[in-house]
């Protein structure tokens, strides 16, 4: 999506001054990246916006400006296979749209909401959680992984970190090699930028030895970069036929074929931070332990997590004494 935000004056004591071309051109270009937002947020936004372009051409609707019955139409057709997840994030890329394009948001309009709250009360807001591993399995699996080849010990060096950092699969294909500080009591991994860091604040999180060498991150971790022979650059890679080591950063989905790959069809790469988090719960973890590594900003988030094993063996109905 490209801006046609147009910043030519700036309004100081009700006099229209002026600005400097160059001032002009930076104005313009915060003002972009300022609605844009970050760069997973505008290829998700692209995907979504070209699925209403084609419903548009399709209906004989115009897209761009929407009107609200154009807008509630849509809604309405996506209600029929969409979550409504799915319908929001859609409706934020249309937003987003209109608002580079200095034109009035439809999704204000009072007919459209009124549509969007029967969709609402017809189809439920509930979201589907990624689930769980279960410590057992994670730690069967672990050890079943052998890591004589390339591909197999970066897999278990990825696995491992973004269990244990409660990563999401973007922070873990963003990680440099300098990015990490090991010292004798763990390994620090410095990030740049987050989902919850837009700002590149700085933000850390600590991992720690395992007792288990087989079970151990850091172990691992330091064997993989031993492997891979950089000390700067992309730390996950893709490894060709013949077990050789590229340049190639991994990307997103390719976490999550991974995961897949090891644990099976129903879990996905969000699968190992929500495992973090429901692990380090039963275990005793209080919510800011978990935000501290997790990095959320609430703890309601934490709770939307918690899965159900915590819901069983956290639970005041055991405690009625029947």
């Amino acid at each position: 999506m490209k801006s046609n935000l147009k910043i030519t004056h700036t309004t100081v004591s009700n006099q229209s001054i002026a600005l400097p071309n160059e001032l002009k051109e930076k104005l313009n270009e915060y003002g972009r990246l300022g609605l844009e937002g970050a760069h997973n947020t505008q290829r998700a936004y692209k995907a979504d916006l070209k699925h209403f372009n084609e419903w548009c051409e399709i209906n004989g609707q115009i897209a761009l400006p929407a009107s609200p019955e154009t807008l509630a139409g849509y809604v309405s057709h996506l209600a029929d296979t969409c979550k409504w997840a799915t319908i929001n994030r859609r409706l934020a890329a249309i937003s987003k749209l209109h608002q580079l394009q200095n034109l009035e948001t439809p999704t204000q309009n009072r007919i459209f909401r009124t549509v969007m709250e029967g969709i609402k009360r017809a189809k439920g807001i509930r979201q589907k959680q990624a689930p769980a591993f279960k410590l057992n399995k994670l730690k069967s699996i672990f050890r079943e992984i052998d890591t004589e080849t390339n591909t197999k010990l970066r897999d278990k060096a990825l696995l491992l970190l973004g269990f244990t950092g409660a990563f999401r699969r973007s922070e873990l294909v963003a990680l440099n090699v300098e990015d990490l500080t090991f010292t004798e009591d763990g390994l620090i991994v410095s990030m740049k930028k987050s989902k919850t860091n837009q700002y590149g604040d700085y933000e850390e999180k600590a991992i720690f030895y395992s007792p288990e060498a087989i079970l151990c991150p850091i172990r691992t971790l330091q064997s993989w970069i031993q492997r891979l022979g950089k000390s700067t650059d992309s730390l996950f890679v893709r490894v060709r036929k013949g077990d050789k080591i590229t340049m190639d950063r991994l990307t997103d989905k390719s976490v999550n074929d991974l995961v897949k790959s090891y644990f099976g069809d129903e879990f996905s790469a969000h699968s190992l931070r929500a495992s973090f988090i429901t692990i380090a719960k039963i275990n005793g973890a209080d919510d800011s332990e978990i935000m501290r590594q997790s990095k959320h900003k609430t703890s309601a988030m934490i709770q939307r997590y918690t899965r159900i094993e915590d819901i069983k063996q956290h639970n005041a109905a055991m405690k009625l004494g029947l």
